[in-house]
């Protein structure tokens, strides 16, 4: 099997090639092709992902190229995992709300919109030309954030595309080390979108163990999502640690307002990471890659990627997918991320619990904030990127959505084809 990265030349693809190295018996992937159209980068990521692989004993070969067509040729799947404009852009995302009050994530609310105005066109373009040489059977997972909007973008246009985050499979993972059982032998009950998500149950051979998670592990789960712990007992959920941005959004705006960017922090990272990629002598996973990000990446894509393309039995896999009445609350066509059936027909979600008001009120208000950003990203134009801010939750005022829309046009203008006229 071939597998393309586009996006190939992040520091973080090592991560994916440990986790491959560390699938043999279950991804037969013979051939890995490294796509971007920085050559030092992926040169430096592809020699040493190849140590990785030669290190484990894996016989796949890593390839690496700076043409899309080349490397999607004959994949069964593509995984995009891209930043449009770099850490540079990242920063900007990071930092220009705060002008207004607001906070600044690469992911949501301006920066989020920013990030998507610049991704979807670049990504929608990416997953056209990757049909028309690989075919329509060819698999798409989106790693690229935003995941919703830009993963709804794929699957409008009718790609077989399914959308993956961490944040899922790394509260599985630290579930599982609290209850002393396997992580792959817990079931979340995972609500809501990408980076709006909440924990509503986590089951262990069908039992609901979450009330004993939050009954001897309180104060643990209250520092790992940034949740004071009487809120965490009176909800009675685990919210993902995005949600901190939305329960806590003043303190997140000061707090963001007195430390270094993140973007300044992974930029740094890379450039030791880089650094290290390029010794030959070098071929183990290094710890400084923990610094960058994105926990158990490479466990989550390795698994996806197994379940779409080996044939096998269906899987389950938390993914972002179409609703199709999952949340009755939502249109058919929006994106959740939700615990789905996987197998090689694609992903499914499986049906869950009624949504409680105080969770479903915020996933309606940002699908139709990311309905707006989806449309303003397809057809351009300022007022579009206001209306969309004005819609989100994060910003919700008239003169905010006006001062961040012309701000977020002006700075982002090289990416914009349309504010450029």
């Amino acid at each position: 099997m071939k597998l393309a990265v586009v996006g190939g030349g992040s520091t973080y693809t090592p991560e994916l090639i440990d986790g491959i190295a560390g699938r043999r018996s279950t991804l037969d992937v013979d051939e890995i092709v490294l796509v971007d159209p920085d050559a030092y980068r992926v040169e430096a990521v592809g020699g040493f992902s190849q140590r990785l692989l030669d290190h484990a004993g894996h016989p796949a070969r890593v390839r690496t190229t700076q043409s899309l067509e080349e490397g999607v040729d004959g994949a069964s799947a593509v995984l995009i995992q891209l930043r449009v404009g770099g850490q540079r852009a990242r920063r900007s995302d990071e930092t220009f709300p705060h002008a207004c009050g607001c906070v600044g994530q690469e992911t949501t609310g301006a920066g989020g919109l920013a990030k998507a105005l610049r991704t979807v066109p670049v990504v929608l373009d990416i997953a056209e030309r990757v049909r028309k040489i690989a075919g329509d059977d060819t698999w798409i997972v989106n790693f690229t954030n935003p995941v919703g909007i830009v993963t709804r973008a794929l699957l409008n246009e009718g790609h077989r595309a399914v959308g993956l985050c961490n944040v899922a499979i790394n509260l599985q993972r630290q579930f599982g080390k609290l209850l002393g059982v396997g992580a792959d032998d817990v079931k979340l009950v995972h609500t809501g979108l990408n980076h709006l998500s909440w924990e509503r149950g986590a089951l262990v051979e069908g039992v609901d163990r979450l009330p004993e998670l939050l009954e001897q592990h309180l104060d643990y789960l209250s520092n790992e999502v940034s949740v004071p712990e009487k809120w965490l007992r009176r909800m009675n959920v685990v919210p993902s640690y995005y949600l901190k941005y939305f329960y806590a959004h003043d303190e997140q705006v000061t707090k963001q307002r007195t430390e270094r960017p993140r973007a300044d922090v992974v930029s740094d990272v890379e450039e030791e990471l880089l650094k290290i990629y390029l010794d030959p002598e070098q071929n183990t996973k290094p710890e400084s890659l923990e610094k960058r990000g994105g926990a158990y990446y490479s466990e989550a894509a390795v698994q996806l990627v197994h379940a779409l393309t080996a044939g096998g039995p269906a899987e389950e896999h938390v993914v972002n997918v179409r609703n199709d009445g999952t949340f009755p609350f939502l249109p058919d066509d929006a994106v959740i991320e939700s615990r789905s059936i996987v197998d090689s027909n694609g992903a499914t979600a499986i049906p869950q619990p009624a949504v409680e008001p105080q969770f479903s009120g915020l996933i309606a208000a940002t699908t139709a904030y990311e309905f707006l950003a989806l449309e303003a990203a397809l057809k351009g134009g300022r007022d579009r990127v206001a209306d969309a801010l004005l819609a989100h939750p994060l910003v919700g005022q008239y003169t905010k959505a006006d001062t961040l829309a012309d701000s977020l046009v002006q700075i982002n203008r090289e990416y914009l084809p349309w504010a450029r006229g």
